[in-house]
């Protein structure tokens, strides 16, 4: 089952990431010949576990011999993205997508997720993200293989910094500082 899930989600990340334009247009080849811009957006990422309205479920508990590591478990999220670190900051997107327990000796997952903003002039672009994310790590990096909207064509990469872990729920927030070439 959970080989499944991943399968599909994969693929659906695949589709989402060559197919999307964002805003049901189709490609300007002018805008190959424009000069490439970096764009440099800093969010944060709220993932709560805990509470009556989680943005994050697991769906596939890990392998208990690996329990400590979360070593084979899925979670989804649907995590709002704000303008500064308290929850009840301004909202600009939402994360959606899944990570995946990935490493046996240290708590590392396979992340794959989209930022699709809301607000301003990002408002409906997204960029994606696919890599390998060390938690424990002070700093972590991960790729943007991908975006639409304004971000079509997107590359790049993202840094992150976890701001807040509250050990009993595992509720966290995560800083992204997103580094983003686009046309």
């Amino acid at each position: 089952m959970s080989k499944l899930v991943l399968i599909l989600a994969a693929q659906i990340l695949l589709l989402t990431t060559f197919a999307s334009t964002g805003d049901g247009s189709t490609m300007n080849p002018e805008r190959l010949h424009q000069k490439e811009k970096l764009t440099h957006l800093r969010v944060y990422w709220h993932d709560i576990r805990s509470g009556q309205n989680p943005s994050s479920i697991m769906i596939q508990p890990p392998v208990k011999k690996y329990s400590s590591t979360y070593f084979g478990s899925i979670t989804m999220m649907d995590n709002k993205l704000t303008s500064d670190v308290p929850i009840n900051s301004t909202v600009v997107g939402q994360a959606q997508g899944f990570y995946a327990g990935a490493a046996q000796p240290e708590l590392g997952f396979l992340m794959a997720m989209t930022f699709a903003f809301k607000t301003g002039k990002y408002n409906g672009s997204t960029i994606t993200i696919l890599g390998r994310n060390i938690v424990l790590s002070e700093v972590r990096e991960m790729p943007v293989v991908g975006g639409s909207g304004v971000f079509r064509l997107a590359r790049g990469y993202v840094e992150l910094r976890t701001k807040l872990f509250d050990q009993k729920t595992g509720n966290a927030i995560v800083e992204y500082n997103c580094f983003v070439l686009h046309y």
